[in-house]
């Protein structure tokens, strides 16, 4: 009866041994088991498949000749002297000669003594993880990188405001470190801030883009909404520029032109003098090449002048012009036309020959308009015709 008993449990074992044989050689994982030698004892159908070797073609073969760990030919006999339960991950060369990345488990196997016999090794192919992970690196040491060197802070958050990551350079240029916001909320962190409206609408899914002065440095800041695969948006994504420099460079230039455009001012003023030289009398002695952005604002100022002081008379000196082109001599003409609209003479003195001649070849007519030789027949022809109309008027006061 006992005999029969022991013949039961005897059976069941063998059963139970059987199954989990049928288990092992159907796992998802490359199993396999190798001796003190390094000789392959078992190959299951998953090795098989994995690393292309036939279970024939393994077994019996050395586990470092078969699977040679790049790098590392000492690797497999390692294990047999190893307990560490942390994963191997190593790269092989498969069968047909590609090559794949796979992550070990092992399990060292003892004799009934005791003793080391041998090694289970339980391994998985990642090598298209390990090649995502690789490429997942990549990106983080790029982004590190321009967030190391770019006066910039990349900066996100949940749906819920809370910081996620925060790090750049410009930063610790503004007295904060790098990080020091993570897992806080941005509407706790900068209540009542202006910029929270905007982050509200990027949460709600309408990108931003702004500028602002804070810690004594200005900003320009982008607020990118992020979605998930369903298109659902789960945070807002932040890239903020340093543009202190800018800034002030774009401030320096302002001011130097507006100190450029104050002495240009002043240089047109001292190039076109309007002289009052007597009452109701004015002069514009003009000197160099007249070209026509000149007589525009010549025209403009003495214009002006007129209208200011009520003058009778305004005298254009031109004795000291070497050159006027086309345009210019027919600005010139216009403008005696203006001067007579306000009331005014205008008297043209000191024409060069050359001048002349480019207000004949223009075929420009000059008829009603007083042209004299100098300066001093201008103001003689001034004094004579007030001279005249003081004593036309004389005796009307009697």
């Amino acid at each position: 009866m006992q005999a029969s008993v022991g013949s039961q449990e005897e059976v069941e074992v063998v059963k139970l041994a059987s199954k989990r044989a049928r288990l092992l050689e159907r796992a998802p994982l490359a199993i396999a088991e190798y001796g003190r030698d390094l000789t392959i004892e078992d190959w299951n159908q998953a090795a098989e498949r994995l690393l292309g070797y036939t279970r024939e073609e393994a077994l019996g073969r050395r586990v470092d000749e078969l699977l040679p760990v790049r790098g590392d030919p000492s690797a497999w006999r390692r294990l047999l002297g190893e307990d560490d339960a942390a994963p191997r991950v190593w790269t092989h060369a498969r069968k047909g000669g590609d090559t794949a990345i796979f992550e070990w488990s092992h399990e060292r196997l003892l004799d009934e003594r005791g003793e080391v016999s041998g090694v289970g090794i339980f391994g998985q192919c990642v090598t298209e993880r390990a090649e995502e992970l690789r490429a997942l690196k990549a990106k983080e040491q790029i982004l590190h990188t321009v967030t190391q060197t770019l006066p910039i802070v990349v900066w996100a958050v949940d749906r819920d405001g809370v910081f996620t990551f925060h790090e750049g350079k410009a930063a610790t240029s503004a007295g904060l470190d790098q990080g020091q916001f993570v897992g806080k909320s941005v509407f706790e962190l900068f209540q009542d801030h202006p910029q929270n409206a905007m982050l509200r609408r990027a949460l709600a899914g309408e990108a931003g883009h702004s500028t602002l002065s804070t810690y004594g440095v200005s900003w320009e800041n982008w607020q990118i909404p992020v979605r998930d695969e369903r298109g659902e948006i789960h945070g807002v994504l932040g890239v903020t520029l340093d543009v202190t420099d800018a800034k002030n460079t774009e401030q320096e230039l302002r001011s130097r032109l507006e100190l450029i455009e104050r002495q240009q001012q002043v240089i047109r003023e001292l190039s076109t003098p309007i002289i009052q030289v007597w009452d109701g009398v004015l002069t514009l002695p003009m000197i160099g090449i007249l070209d026509s952005a000149r007589t525009a604002d010549v025209m403009d100022s003495l214009l002006e002048a007129i209208t200011r002081t009520g003058a009778r008379y305004a005298i254009l000196d031109l004795t000291g012009v070497e050159m006027v082109d086309t345009k210019t001599a027919s600005y010139l003409i216009q403008l005696v036309g203006a001067i007579r609209l306000l009331g005014a003479e205008g008297i043209i003195t000191g024409i060069r020959s050359n001048v002349a001649q480019t207000v004949v070849a223009l075929g420009l007519d000059l008829t009603g308009t007083t042209t004299l030789g100098n300066l001093r027949a201008a103001l003689q022809h001034c004094i004579r015709q007030m001279s005249k109309e003081h004593a036309a008027s004389a005796p009307q006061r009697r």
